[in-house]
């Protein structure tokens, strides 16, 4: 018998496909050139920009990317942001918080800035710290744990760790509680050239210990930009961490970012995350829980109006029994926004008496606002107890009669019941200045 074979047919690539392969080799071009501040981290470095060869920029035919356009991204003309050495204290003053005053980091454009940062009142043991303001030891001490966590290999977790300078380092020892809030503040400024930068978070709680952060994300100006953070977050048997995630960017920024949790046995772990900016973002939360006994709880709330588009994809991996989950998401979208919500809750067979309850509620202020939400429960275990649920409504018209009917106007009762489907979140918040700072904004009473 004979075989013929073909000649070899090259299919022609579209143009779509050509530009984001191009962009894509345009950011590991930008990483390459991101300096590194800490030597030691240069293999590490090294193996993420190898790992990012061959790799494909995500589009909506993706599953996990079907409801993101990302051509505000794509449509970007970026260069590696800059440190800005003559920032004063006076321009950030209007963002400082009495209860972090004494206990803050400070980066600018993903650069460390010492003069801005306070750390006069850290807990005695504890350490928070650039990677690169600590000693030869403490790279070593963390290697363990720097892009360990699982799914490490993300397209844009590989590439914030291809252009690895420098890492926020929060460490607790053992038996140490920390219990007044530590600040991590990552400021971007705007320049003429839209912007790349790629902030670097790592927590590190061990055995018994606790400690509240706050992770802030913030534009001094309205200009373009793109910030790639990655946070990651071990907490240790019977440790705590309590932590709020704040994303208040230019309304022309792009913000992709992830953070990554591991917990092990009885320890707890809860995220507040809040969106409020950017033109495009989006927050991977990923949680794997790989002790037993531990509890896991996540709060969200997003606002987005214009033309903001804004995800929240989270993902819990449940691998032993007698875990405790609790997640309540809540959305706003306005004007021509589009809010995105997939989150979803892993439950094997080895993760039996399981306890996970998980909530979706949306508000649309507006016809042209768009809502897509996608729980998800995946349970092979038989012995759990797991519930899950989504809505999506508009402000209800007998509420606002019956607030009117107290003398309230339309206008004032419809932002009073905006204020309320928001503060449910925000309460959680265990920092007073910034509970109240956000409950008085504008995006929460747009009618005041």
């Amino acid at each position: 018998m004979t075989v013929q074979v073909s000649p070899e047919v090259n299919t022609p690539i579209s143009p779509a496909a050509a530009q984001r392969a191009e962009f894509l080799q345009h950011l590991r071009q930008l990483a390459r050139a991101i300096p590194s501040q800490v030597a030691a981290l240069e293999p590490l470095r090294d193996r993420a920009l190898s790992q990012l060869q061959g790799r494909v920029f995500p589009t909506s035919r993706d599953e996990e990317w079907r409801f993101n356009d990302l051509s505000a991204l794509l449509n970007l003309k970026l260069a590696v942001a800059e440190a800005e050495p003559t920032m004063r204290l006076d321009d950030l003053e209007a963002f400082f918080m009495p209860e972090t005053a004494s206990r803050r980091l400070v980066f600018i454009n993903g650069a460390y800035s010492e003069n801005l940062s306070a750390l006069g009142d850290v807990p005695s043991g504890v350490t928070v710290s650039s990677l690169a303001g600590l000693d030869a030891a403490w790279t070593e001490r963390l290697q363990p744990y720097l892009a360990q966590q699982p799914n490490a290999e993300e397209l844009f977790t590989t590439l914030n760790t291809a252009g690895l300078s420098d890492v926020a380092v929060v460490f607790v020892p053992k038996n140490v509680e920390a219990a007044e809030p530590i600040r991590l503040l990552f400021v971007s400024t705007a320049a003429d050239t839209p912007t790349f930068s790629q902030p670097r978070v790592l927590v590190l709680a061990e055995a018994n210990s606790s400690i509240t952060l706050l992770e802030d994300y913030l534009a001094l100006s309205e200009g373009s930009y793109f910030v790639n953070p990655v946070t990651e977050v071990w907490v240790g048997e019977n440790a705590s961490v309590n932590h709020t995630r704040l994303q208040r960017d230019s309304r022309a920024a792009v913000h992709i970012g992830k953070t990554a949790v591991s917990l092990e046995r009885s320890a707890r772990y809860t995220c507040n995350a809040v969106s409020l900016g950017a033109s495009l973002s989006r927050h991977h939360l990923e949680v794997h829980p790989t002790g037993e006994q531990a509890e896991v709880t996540l709060n969200g709330l997003t606002v987005a109006t214009g033309d903001q588009e804004s995800d929240l994809h989270s993902a819990i991996a449940l691998s032993r029994p007698h875990c405790v989950t609790r997640q309540l998401q809540k959305n706003i979208a306005g004007d021509r926004a589009h809010v995105i919500f997939n989150g979803k809750v892993f439950v094997p067979q080895a993760a039996q008496l399981t306890d996970a309850g998980q909530l979706n509620r949306n508000l649309l202020l507006s016809s042209k606002a768009r809502i897509d939400t996608k729980p998800q429960l995946e349970i092979v275990a038989d012995n759990v107890k797991c519930t899950h649920g989504a809505t999506v409504s508009q402000l209800e018209a007998d509420e606002v009669f019956y607030l009117q009917s107290r003398g309230i106007d339309a206008t004032s009762a419809q932002s009073l019941l905006i204020y309320a489907f928001a503060y449910e979140i925000l309460e959680k918040i265990p920092i007073a200045s910034l509970r109240e700072s956000l409950a008085s904004s504008s995006l929460l009473r747009p009618n005041s």
